[in-house]
C-alpha cells in the first residue's frame, strides 16, 4: 500500500474528527454567542443574537414557572417557612430585639423614651383609665372584694390608741367644742321658746319635792338669768365653763370613750350595712365625680419627671435584664401557637406580596447573556465538553466507517 492508499484510508477518520468536535463546539457556542444582533444592507443577520439572548424573557417566564410550580410550591414555602421559625429562632430574635430596645433606653440621653412614655402614661391615666373606671363602676361588683377586704381587715379592727385617743380629746376639747364654742351653743339654745317648753315640762312631770321647786321658783328665772350671764359676762362665763369641764373630768371621760370606740362593739347587722354603705359610697363617688378626680390627679402630676424615674430604675434593674430571657421564651410560645394555626394563610398571603415569579422574570431578564452563558457553564461546562468531545468521537467513528466501505470497495 503505497501513502496515497493510506492518506485516502486515513483521511476520513480524522476530517471526520475535526468536523464533530467543532461542529458541536461552535453549536454550543451559538447558543449564547453573538451576545447582540447584527445587521446587513438593513437586515438582520440569521442566527444574531443567539438562541438563548434571542429567547432571553421567553426563558425567564419557563424558568419562573419551573420555579414556581416544581421547587417553591405553597407547601415547599411552608414547610422553609417552619424552619425559619422554629421556636429556638424566634427566642433568640426576640431576646435580640428586646436586648437592643434596652441597649436603647440606657444610651438614650436626650430622654426621648422618657418623654414618650411621659406621653403614654399622660393620656392612659388622664383619658382613657377614667373612662374605664366609670364604666365598670356601674357593675355591682365592682371593687366589692377589695372594699370588703378593706373593711374588715383595716376599718373593722381599727381602734385607737392611748396616745391617740389623748391627742384626739386634747384637740376636740381645744379646736371643736372650746368654752367659747359651748357658751355661745348654750345661747343659741336657750332662746325664750325652749326655755317656755322647758318650764313647762318641768312643771307638768316633777312631782314631790321637786314639784314644789318647779312651781313656786320655776326655771324660766334661772335659765333667763344663765342666758344673760353668758351674753353679758362672757370672760367670765368662759372661765367658769372651763372650770366646769376640767372638774368634770370631760377630758379623760372623752379619751375613754375614744379607746372604746370600735366597729366591733356593733351589732353584726349594722356592721354589714355599714360596709355596704361604704362599697356603695365609693361606686358612687366614681361615677359622679372619678373623671374629675382623675383629671385633676393628671394635671398635677409632673409624668416626664415620674418617667425618667422609672426608666432609671430599669436601665439600672437586674430584675429587668435577667427577666429577658423568660420573656422572650413566652413570646415565642405564642407565636409558635399563632403560626401553628394561621401559618397557612400567612403564606399564602406572603406570596402575591414578595412576588417571587416577577423578582426571578425580572432577574434573569436584568442579567446579560455573557453573564448567563458563565453562569450556565460553569454549573455544567463539564457536560458541554462532553458533547464536543463525543461530536470528536462520532466523526472519528463515522470516518472509519467510511474508510471500512472504501476497503470493501
Amino acid at each position: 500500500m503505497n501513502l496515497s492508499d493510506l492518506w485516502l484510508y486515513l483521511t476520513p477518520p480524522i476530517a471526520g474528527g475535526i468536523i464533530g468536535y467543532f461542529t458541536n463546539d461552535i453549536a454550543i457556542k451559538m447558543l449564547f454567542r453573538p451576545y447582540r444582533a447584527y445587521y446587513a444592507f438593513g437586515r438582520q443577520i440569521p442566527f444574531t443574537p443567539g438562541l438563548i439572548p434571542a429567547n432571553q424573557e421567553r426563558l425567564a417566564n419557563k424558568i419562573s414557572s419551573t420555579i414556581m410550580g416544581s421547587l417553591l410550591t405553597p407547601q415547599e414555602l411552608q414547610n422553609l417557612a417552619r424552619r425559619l421559625l422554629e421556636t429556638e429562632r424566634m427566642q433568640a430574635a426576640i431576646l435580640w430585639l428586646l436586648q437592643l430596645a434596652l441597649d436603647q433606653v440606657r444610651s438614650d440621653t436626650e430622654q426621648k423614651t422618657a418623654k414618650i412614655m411621659a406621653g403614654v402614661m399622660r393620656d392612659l391615666l388622664g383619658q382613657s383609665f377614667p373612662r374605664i373606671l366609670k364604666v365598670l363602676a356601674r357593675r355591682e361588683d365592682f371593687l366589692e372584694a377589695q372594699l370588703n377586704q378593706i373593711f374588715d381587715q383595716v376599718l373593722l379592727d381599727f381602734q385607737l390608741s392611748e396616745a391617740q385617743a389623748s391627742q384626739l380629746s386634747d384637740w376636740l376639747l381645744q379646736a371643736v367644742l372650746p368654752p367659747e364654742v359651748l357658751r355661745q351653743a348654750l345661747v343659741d339654745f336657750l332662746t325664750d321658746r325652749n326655755i317656755q317648753v322647758i318650764d313647762e315640762g318641768f312643771r307638768e312631770k316633777a312631782s314631790g319635792t321637786y314639784w314644789v321647786v318647779a312651781n313656786l321658783l320655776g326655771l324660766r328665772n334661772t335659765l333667763t338669768r344663765l342666758r344673760t350671764f353668758c351674753l353679758d359676762e362672757k370672760e367670765e362665763a368662759n372661765a367658769r365653763l372651763a372650770e366646769l369641764i376640767k372638774s368634770l373630768g370631760v377630758r379623760s371621760r372623752l379619751k375613754e370613750w375614744l379607746q372604746n370606740v370600735s366597729l366591733q362593739n356593733l351589732p353584726v347587722s349594722t356592721v354589714r350595712q355599714l360596709r355596704k354603705t361604704l362599697r356603695d359610697s365609693v361606686r358612687g363617688y366614681i361615677q359622679s365625680r372619678g373623671t374629675d378626680l382623675m383629671a385633676g390627679l393628671t394635671q398635677s402630676l409632673d409624668w416626664e419627671n415620674i418617667a425618667k424615674l422609672i426608666l432609671s430604675r430599669l436601665r439600672s434593674s437586674a430584675v429587668v435584664s435577667s427577666s429577658l430571657q423568660l420573656v422572650s421564651v413566652e413570646l415565642a410560645l405564642i407565636l409558635e401557637r399563632y403560626l401553628e394555626r394561621d401559618l397557612e394563610n400567612i403564606v399564602a398571603k406572603t406570596i402575591p406580596i414578595l412576588n417571587i415569579d416577577q423578582v426571578i422574570i425580572d432577574r434573569v431578564k436584568a442579567t446579560s447573556a455573557e453573564d448567563l452563558e458563565l453562569a450556565i457553564q460553569g454549573i455544567v461546562k463539564s457536560e458541554l465538553q462532553a458533547i464536543v468531545n463525543l461530536g470528536g468521537v462520532l466523526g472519528v467513528v463515522v470516518g472509519f466507517i467510511q474508510t471500512i466501505l472504501l476497503l470493501f470497495r
